[in-house]
């Protein structure tokens, strides 16, 4: 099936591969932030939460769904928290410092802010998706 004629499974396809590219996108900003958050710190983990909170909020609104919002989350916190856990040669690359607890606990509470505000009617807007007419 032609992608550009929009039959049901050309939009099934196109919606996977959005939601694999956001899932990736909150995957490489989990893998920066890991390594850069203590840069000005904590104001670099505070501004890594910022924007994977703007990720998840325009990821949302982008895809009307709550899908767009959980799956930079989703990204991002496997990034993280397995980049967290320490190594067999005992080294870590997110401390247990001010910055490290700002980053993680921080980007725990933005995606979760994300993901709750996703249910919002801004988020989905007034618009049945696909078919171009309000809902009843």
């Amino acid at each position: 099936m032609n992608l550009a004629t929009g039959g049901k499974g050309s939009r099934t396809l196109l919606d996977a591969a959005a939601y694999a590219s956001l899932f990736l996108v909150g995957a490489v900003e989990g893998l920066i932030g890991s390594f850069q958050y203590s840069r000005n710190a904590p104001v670099g983990a505070i501004a890594f939460c910022v924007v994977l909170l703007a990720t998840g909020l325009l990821g949302a609104w982008a895809m009307r769904s709550i899908g767009g919002a959980l799956w930079p989350a989703l990204g991002w916190i496997l990034a993280s928290f397995v980049l967290s856990m320490p190594a067999a040669s005992g080294s870590v690359i997110i401390t247990n410092t001010a910055a490290g607890k700002w980053y993680l606990y921080g980007g725990t509470l933005s995606s979760l802010a994300a993901i709750a505000a996703s249910f919002g009617p801004w988020a989905r807007g007034p618009w049945v998706r696909g078919t171009g007419k309000r809902p009843r």
